[in-house]
């Protein structure tokens, strides 16, 4: 007889769990204590939505669900910002929350929540475990749900009386995988389809991908003469030295790669869901009247139609689907459609010089030349994170944590996850004063845990990205988006670890290598001019733009 809190953490064993995210609460206590001495590391957080955050750059980072344990009604509210990051970027992961006595259930107790009507709209599954025996079930299903189809996260509610109960039941062994091959046939109806291309578009795109898909891309792209275009921040799909790498396509993309999918009459979609950052709000191809064939590969078969008819379609892992088109012989070559769009996307990395004493365009160009291949960049959102898309090359699938989800505060929950998983490789976050500051109480995580991430803070005192906003369409009517920044390399120290601050572009290196030599979390404060708004935009240029256009209007 085993207690619902080691019947679960058993199963979480079964199913290859080797570390879970959590914030505690007295609701899973027997969860708790099954985890006590099971050898499956528990991530003690700070915050329950940085838990959660945690939880989906392990899903990326592994392709297998990661864990999170958060409390009931206020621990599973602030658990939701990470299971949205989950459900937008197509992540596997397993929310567990804590849950009232099933006894009190449906008389408005302490921290009630009805868990299926609030993570409904956010989650592949939810559901609560109202009997001890059945959680390997639960737990099975859970795990398979997750990373079936379009993988997303589970959420699973456990009454604290059902975990404290004790029951006699078997483990259920994890999921067998699913068979993966690909019909010659099917693959020869897209190979057909894509022949009778004049400017085609291969996009690579979703969770399904690995670095053998990566190399399997580059040899179908390299044999066929194809250009191939991420979605947005998807740029470790594909090595981004490779020649026939042509940028990503979405915020702040490339005008001539948006130019060229609005050209583009055949896209090959690989696993992505061709949505509107991509697309640029539907405004270069839209939906009811595209302009080009799509030829649609997805794992789920309720994405293909979702929003493009496709011709063909066809309902499978995107892995397996390139490594077969990989093998065929090319039928024809677009080497000159091809080697202009590289050069677009090598004349838009020449870095364009912003103001200031440091400049993120010399930060990240420096860091893409300096670190290596496998190091592992994350960030969460603001315009700092546009310096990262356009400055950065990517070599190798899984280098890059980002939400495509726009959420802000996920770079350090991010880098933490990455830096206990690959902890001999350099990871670095990139964040803005802003967006570090929506998880900054995570440093206390970063320093408890061991995890020697080096985190960059882009500086400038503002939401920048709400304030370029604001100047187009208010100009000079500044509200809202000013902030008073704490001491950042200050606050590193005071959690054991290094700071430095960097006020000259020219310290920059040098501060990086203390950083780095450290061995210990690190934060470098750069300071940077508040007239630098954007890769290409300025305050005044942009606010003398909103001026210009309310001219127009009046």
């Amino acid at each position: 007889m085993r207690h619902g809190g080691q019947i679960l953490v058993d199963a979480l064993k079964a199913n290859g769990v080797a570390r879970v995210f959590s914030v505690p609460g007295e609701s899973f206590l027997a969860a708790l204590d099954g985890l006590h001495g099971s050898g499956i590391r528990n991530i003690v957080c700070r915050h329950e939505g940085a838990a959660a955050m945690m939880a989906e750059a392990h899903g990326k980072l592994t392709g297998r669900p990661g864990v999170a344990f958060v409390t009931r009604g206020p621990g599973a509210t602030n658990a939701s910002a990470g299971v949205h990051v989950a459900r937008q970027d197509s992540t596997p992961m397993i929310l567990f929350v804590g849950q009232i006595a099933r006894a009190d259930r449906d008389r408005d107790a302490f921290q009630e929540v009805d868990y299926r009507a609030m993570f409904g709209p956010l989650a592949k599954w939810v559901a609560q475990i109202d009997q001890t025996e059945r959680i390997p079930e639960y737990l099975s299903r859970a795990f398979h749900l997750a990373v079936s189809g379009r993988p997303g996260p589970v959420v699973l509610a456990l009454p604290e009386d059902m975990l404290s109960a004790r029951a006699e039941v078997p483990d259920i062994p994890p999921p067998a995988a699913a068979l993966a091959a690909v019909a010659p046939e099917s693959v020869a109806a897209l190979a057909e389809a894509l022949a009778g291309a004049e400017r085609p578009l291969v996009i690579p795109g979703g969770t399904l991908w690995s670095q053998a898909a990566a190399d399997d891309l580059a040899r179908f792209a390299a044999s066929w003469g194809l250009p191939v275009a991420v979605p947005f921040r998807r740029q470790g799909h594909m090595d981004n030295a490779h020649p026939n790498y042509v940028g990503d396509l979405g915020v702040g993309m490339n005008p001539a790669l948006g130019q060229a999918l609005a050209q583009a009459d055949c896209l090959l979609s690989l696993g992505a869901r061709l949505g509107d950052t991509l697309t640029r709000g539907y405004e270069l191809m839209d939906p009811v009247r595209p302009q080009a064939r799509v030829i649609h590969v997805h794992p789920a078969p309720d994405e293909l139609g979702h929003l493009w008819r496709p011709d063909p379609g066809l309902v499978a892992d995107p892995r397996a689907v390139v490594a077969a088109l990989a093998a065929l012989p090319a039928p024809r070559r677009w080497d000159d459609w091809t080697a202009g769009l590289r050069a677009a996307y090598e004349a838009w990395q020449q870095p364009q010089p912003t103001p200031g004493a440091v400049r993120m365009e010399a930060v990240v160009r420096w860091l893409s030349d300096t670190l290596p291949e496998d190091a592992v960049i994350t960030n969460g959102a603001g315009n700092y994170a546009a310096f990262v898309h356009r400055y950065y090359r990517f070599r190798r699938w899984g280098s890059q944590l980002a939400p495509t989800s726009g959420s802000m505060g996920y770079g350090l929950p991010a880098a933490i996850a990455a830096k206990l998983q690959h902890p001999g490789r350099t990871v670095v976050c990139m964040a803005g004063d802003g967006c570090l500051q929506m998880t900054m109480n995570e440093l206390s995580t970063a320093a408890q845990h061991g995890a020697a991430v080096i985190v960059l803070v882009a500086n400038n005192g503002r939401y920048g990205t709400i304030r370029m906003h604001q100047e187009r369409s208010y100009p000079g009517r500044v509200s809202g988006t000013d902030l008073a920044n704490p001491d950042f390399a200050a606050l590193a120290r005071a959690h054991g670890g290094f700071g430095e601050n960097v006020t000259r572009q020219e310290d920059f290196a040098a501060a990086f290598a203390r950083a780095r030599a450290a061995g210990t979390l690190a934060v470098l404060d750069l300071r940077l001019d508040p007239e630098a708004l954007s890769t290409g935009a300025t305050l005044t240029e942009t606010r003398a733009a909103g001026e210009a256009g309310a001219v127009r209007d009046r």
